[in-house]
């Protein structure tokens, strides 16, 4: 028994070497358990049926873009450059894992193509929720607004998945920075979108996305994400005292 926990140890960090050589920052890895209260629809077995594990990772943003107006060059490195890049690290680690291990990996889209899109309430879905899928796999927890928080790259994550035929074992659970008193995201949504845990999205989505008069997208509002006393990561206990204000 100890012989095949080394051996699945081996695999499972080879998995995670592969990502990193290819360029994510993180890599977590979930069993198909962790997703049994998944969404009709929206579970990976929904879309690969003899998944077994769900490999996630994420590629972090330069803090940077967190340093200027959010519309253009938050809208332009934290859109389709940064989801590309993503999708293409997905794309040739699926490769790479079925040449090494004669098995079944499945790329899924970081962002689009997907298909849910509720008018109403201006809602979409991916094909799985990405954030939920870090989280299953000890990449991060969701903070009050609803964003992934890592304790190292804090809300700068974006996050890629495969889905795999390969029976591996989970990583554990990642610890919740969310400080729990902080209401700084509900309290500075000029939308008032967010109820702890909830994003309106009909009500979030047309205070946030725009378009210049040339029509290159924008992004008008970051204020969930740049209020965040997390949103590089773990802070100073100096910091905690002050969220409240």
């Amino acid at each position: 028994m100890e012989e095949e926990h080394f051996i699945f140890s081996v695999k499972e960090q080879s998995i995670k070497q592969i990502l990193v050589s290819l360029g994510a920052d993180v890599c977590g890895i979930g069993s198909i358990d962790r997703f049994k209260d998944a969404p009709a629809g929206f579970s990976p077995k929904d879309i690969y049926h003899e998944c077994r594990s769900v490999i996630s990772f994420g590629v972090a943003l330069p803090k940077g873009v967190m340093e200027v107006s959010p519309k253009l060059i938050y809208s332009h490195f934290n859109g389709p450059v940064i989801t590309q890049r993503v999708d293409e690290i997905a794309l040739l680690a699926s490769k790479r894992i079925e040449e090494q291990w004669n098995a079944v990996a499945v790329p899924i889209p970081s962002d689009a193509p997907n298909e849910y899109w509720d008018a109403e309430n201006l809602t979409a879905r991916g094909m799985i929720s990405m954030k939920h899928t870090a989280v299953s796999c000890g990449i991060g927890q969701l903070g009050k607004s609803t964003l992934l928080l890592n304790p190292t790259y804090g809300s700068l994550l974006v996050i890629g998945a495969i889905l795999t035929n390969l029976e591996l074992q989970s990583d554990e659970l990642c610890e919740n920075i969310c400080i729990d008193k902080c209401r700084r995201c509900i309290d500075h949504c000029p939308a008032h979108a967010i109820n702890e845990g909830n994003v309106s999205q009909k009500l979030c989505r047309p205070n946030t996305y725009g378009k210049t008069a040339r029509g290159f997208d924008t992004v008008e509002c970051n204020a969930c994400r740049n209020v965040c006393p997390m949103k590089y990561g773990k802070v100073k206990k100096t910091l905690e005292s002050n969220v409240t204000s």
